[in-house]
C-alpha cells in the first residue's frame, strides 16, 4: 500500500484564481444507458491482464516509451506482418477487458478498470493512428541518440552491452530505411535537425562545454574518446557511419515527405476522450487555454505595475551561486510545507535534487535557465518538491499492482503546475514580490501550449508556426526550448502539451468540489494527503473517488471505435 497521508476524504477552498469552467457534456442518451460491464472476469484477472500488457507492450516499445528508456540492444520487428499480429493481440487482451465484472467490484477496483483499460486504448491508438514506425523518422533517432552518452572506460556486462547497442544502429537504420513509407513533413524536419544540430536544451544528455552536434555529434563525442576504450572502434565507426548515412538517406528523400503530422480533429476527440478520459474536446481545450492565457497575462502586468519600483531579479552568476539558490529554495520550501500545514512530507523525501542543472550556453541562457537562474522556486516547486520528484518517490512507495504501475500525464502535469501558482496564494513569495512574476511567466507558456497543441493535431499549424507563435506570447521563450517542446508534444502520444494547464484546471475543481462538500471542516494538508494516496490516476478518476461525484464519469464507461 502507499504511505499513508491521511484517509479522511477532504480537499481545499474554492480559490479566487480559479478558472472559466468549460465541461463537453456527455451524449447523454449514450452515456446514461452505459454502465461498467457486467462480463466474467474479476478484478484478480484484471491485475493479471495488467500485467500481461506491461510486459508484452515492453517487447516492442513505441513513441515516449523508447525516449525514456535505457539505450536497449535489439530492433524491434515493425514489418506489416509483425504489426498486424500486434494488433490481433492487443485486440485479444482488450476483448478480455471487456469481459471483466466491474459492475459487481467497488469503486476503487473500477476506476482501476477505467484507467488500465485507458491504457490498452493508447497503445490501439499508437498502433493504429499515430504509428511512428512509418511516419516519424525521429523514432528511430530516438533510439540512436543515448548510446553514444556512455562514458567510458567500461567492463563487464556494461562493455557488452555497449557493443551491442553500437552493433544493432547499422540494423536500425536499415529498418528505418524499410519502414517509413508515409513521413510527415514536421517529423522529417525534426529528425534532420535533431541529427545535426544540438537542441538547445539538452534534457537527459551527458555535460559537454560546447555540446555536440546533434546525434551525429554524439557519435563523434564517442569516436574521440575511444582512446580509453580502443577494442569499440570498430563498433563505433560503424554504427556512426550508419547514422551519417541514415541523415543522408532523409535529406534525398525528403521532398517525398509531405503527409500530416497531426492526428485530425475526429482522432484527436476520441484520444482526450477515450485515452485521456478527459471531460472536454478539443474545441473546449482551446476555449480554456485562451482564456488562462488572457488570465495569466492581466495577473503578469498588474503584479509588473506592483513591483514598478522594485530592482528585477538578477540571474545567478556562477555554479555556485546558483547552487546556493537551490539549497535556499529547498528550505524554504519545506519550512513553508510544514508550518502552513499543506502537505505531509515522508522521511523518504528528505533529498530529492534539482530539475535545471547549470549551463553556460555560447548562445545565452534558455528559457527555463531565464527563469530559475533568477530564482529556482518556480520549477522547485512543480519538478521537484512537492511536484514531480516528490511525487515520483511516493509512488515509489506504492505496491499496489496497479496504481504503483500506473501514471497519467494530465494528473503529473496539473499537479505540477497547480501547485505554483497555489503556493503562491497561499503566501509562500510574499517576501519575493518579483518571484511572483515568474510564477505567471510559467504559467502563461502552460496555457500557450493548449490551443498550440490542439492546432499541432489538428494540422492546422506547423511546428515553426507554433514556435514563434509561443515567443511572440512568452517573456523569456527562446527558439530552442519553443521547438523542443512543440516536438515533444507533436511526436508524443498525443495531448501531452495540453496537459499541464488542463490538469490544473481539473485540480482546482476538484479543489473547489471537496471544499464545496465539507465546508468548514475542510482541511487543505488532508486533501492533498488524500489526493497523494490516491495515485496517479487520470484526474476524472481521482475526482470520483475522492468527491463520490458520478457527472464526468458516467460518459467513459460506453467504450467507443476508433474513427474510420
Amino acid at each position: 500500500m502507499p504511505i499513508s497521508f491521511g484517509k479522511t476524504l477532504c480537499v481545499a477552498a474554492a480559490v479566487a484564481f480559479a478558472p472559466l469552467a468549460v465541461a463537453a457534456q456527455p451524449s447523454m442518451d449514450q452515456a446514461e444507458l452505459a454502465g461498467p460491464p457486467s462480463g466474467a472476469g474479476s478484478y484478480q484477472d484484471l491485475v493479471s491482464l495488467y500485467d500481461e500488457f506491461l510486459e508484452w507492450k515492453d517487447d516492442a516499445p513505441i513513441v515516449g516509451e523508447i525516449a525514456d528508456s535505457e539505450p536497449w540492444s535489439g530492433v524491434a520487428d515493425y514489418s506489416d506482418e509483425a504489426v498486424a499480429e500486434r494488433r490481433e493481440q492487443l485486440d485479444s487482451l482488450m476483448a478480455r477487458m471487456m469481459d471483466m465484472n466491474v459492475a459487481a467490484w467497488d469503486q476503487p477496483q473500477q476506476a482501476d478498470y477505467l484507467a488500465v483499460r485507458a491504457k490498452l486504448d493508447e497503445h490501439n491508438f499508437l498502433l493504429n493512428v499515430s504509428k511512428p514506425w512509418e511516419r516519424d523518422p525521429g523514432f528511430y533517432v530516438d533510439q540512436m541518440l543515448t548510446v553514444p552518452f556512455a562514458e567510458l572506460p567500461l567492463e563487464g556486462e556494461a562493455l557488452e552491452k555497449l557493443h551491442r547497442d553500437l552493433r544493432a544502429v547499422p540494423v536500425l537504420v536499415r529498418e528505418a530505411k524499410n519502414n517509413l513509407d508515409n513521413v510527415a513533413a514536421d517529423y522529417a524536419d525534426l529528425a534532420l535537425h535533431n541529427l545535426t544540430n544540438a537542441d538547445g536544451v539538452g534534457h537527459g544528455h551527458p555535460y559537454r562545454e560546447t555540446p555536440p552536434a546533434g546525434v551525429i555529434g554524439w557519435y563523434e563525442d564517442l569516436e574521440s574518446r575511444l582512446d580509453q576504450q580502443p577494442e569499440l572502434r570498430d563498433d563505433v565507426e560503424a554504427a556512426k557511419a550508419a547514422v551519417e548515412d541514415f541523415h543522408s538517406w532523409l535529406t534525398e528523400n525528403r521532398p517525398q515527405m509531405t503527409a500530416d503530422a497531426g492526428v485530425g480533429q475526429e482522432n484527436f476527440d476520441w484520444y482526450l476522450k477515450q485515452v485521456k478520459l478527459l471531460p472536454y474536446d478539443s474545441r473546449d481545450i482551446v476555449t480554456l487555454g485562451n482564456r488562462e492565457l488572457d488570465r495569466l497575462w492581466a495577473m503578469y502586468a498588474l503584479e509588473r505595475h506592483r513591483n514598478r519600483d522594485l530592482p528585477e531579479l538578477a540571474p545567478a552568476s556562477s555554479a555556485e551561486e546558483y547552487e546556493q539558490k537551490i539549497q535556499q529554495t529547498d528550505k524554504d520550501i519545506r519550512e513553508f510545507l510544514v508550518e502552513e500545514e499543506v502537505i505531509t512530507i515522508p522521511e523518504y523525501a528528505a533529498v530529492l535534487g534539482t530539475n535545471v542543472p547549470w549551463i553556460v550556453r555560447p548562445q545565452g541562457r534558455n528559457f527555463w535557465e531565464e527563469i530559475q537562474y533568477r530564482d529556482p522556486s518556480p520549477d522547485h516547486l512543480h519538478a521537484v518538491i512537492p511536484g514531480h520528484r516528490f511525487d515520483g518517490v511516493v509512488e515509489d512507495h506504492n505496491d499496489d499492482p496497479i496504481r504503483g504501475r500506473l501514471t497519467d500525464g494530465v494528473r503529473t502535469e496539473g499537479w505540477g503546475v497547480y501547485l505554483e501558482e497555489g503556493m503562491q496564494h497561499l503566501g509562500l513569495f510574499e517576501d519575493k514580490p518579483r518571484v511572483r512574476e515568474l510564477i505567471y511567466a510559467f504559467g502563461i507558456f502552460r496555457a500557450a501550449r493548449m490551443p498550440a497543441d490542439v492546432w499541432l493535431q489538428h494540422n492546422k499549424m506547423t511546428v515553426n508556426e507554433v514556435v514563434d507563435l509561443w515567443r511572440e506570447q512568452t517573456p523569456y521563450l527562446d527558439a530552442n526550448v519553443a521547438r523542443v517542446d512543440a516536438e515533444i508534444y507533436l511526436r508524443r502520444p498525443p495531448g501531452y502539451g495540453l496537459g499541464y494547464m488542463t490538469g490544473m484546471v481539473q485540480m482546482q475543481k476538484l479543489l473547489a468540489d471537496r471544499k464545496r462538500q465539507l465546508g468548514e471542516d475542510f482541511n487543505l494538508k488532508e486533501f492533498h494527503d488524500t489526493f497523494m494516496d490516491t495515485g496517479r490516476l487520470p484526474m476524472v478518476l481521482v475526482r470520483w473517488e475522492m468527491t463520490g461525484l458520478e457527472d464526468e464519469v458516467q460518459q467513459f464507461w460506453a467504450r467507443e471505435p476508433l474513427p474510420q
